[in-house]
């Protein structure tokens, strides 16, 4: 693993707090040293009204790098009816969300159509490695091979938490996905 995003959670029960991320990743680079992966700044947003409007306001403030893309994690209780429009305004301020561990919601699990309109509409789909693996359990494996099998793997991460029970490791799953999805 040569690079990682610190991703707190910006919801209605987490505040988040760039310059408190800033200062923390600044804190870390100065600890870990050069040989240390290299560490960016990022957010895992939540969609809710004042997340939104914020963002649309402030773009930079919430994605990785103060750059355009959004890594964007859906709550387990609600997918809004209009969250085509949300991902539009969103685009039209100029990010790109990145929509995380879709596999392993079982809201989404059921809007397999939903996920192909907003991947269609530029939007990305992040899938966790260990998903491919069997780690989050059987029908989240079965929904991250549904999704590669249609082409929806935008990106493939770690969503590490820890060193000992979610490391940065994305070998596995790099092992599975040689070895099922290689281009002979």
């Amino acid at each position: 693993t040569t690079d990682l995003v610190a991703s707190p959670h910006s919801n209605l029960e987490y505040k988040f707090d760039p310059a408190m991320v800033e200062s923390r990743l600044a804190e870390l680079r100065e600890a870990a040293g050069a040989a240390a992966p290299s560490l960016h700044y990022g957010c895992d947003f939540h969609l809710s009204f004042d997340n939104i409007q914020d963002a649309v306001a402030h773009p930079a403030k919430y994605t990785i790098n103060h750059g355009r893309y959004l890594l964007v994690e859906f709550s387990d209780l609600v997918i809004f009816p209009n969250t085509t429009e949300i991902f539009a305004r969103l685009m039209d301020a100029g990010m790109i969300p990145v929509i995380t561990h879709p596999e392993r919601n079982t809201l989404l699990q059921q809007k397999l159509d939903k996920l192909r309109e907003w991947a269609g509409m530029g939007c990305l789909l992040q899938v966790t490695a260990q998903s491919f693996t069997g780690r989050f359990g059987r029908r989240a494996e079965r929904f991250s091979r549904i999704l590669l099998d249609e082409n929806l793997v935008h990106v493939v991460a770690s969503d590490a938490h820890d060193t000992r029970h979610r490391p940065p490791n994305l070998g596995k799953a790099y092992e599975w996905l040689a070895r099922e999805k290689s281009e002979a």
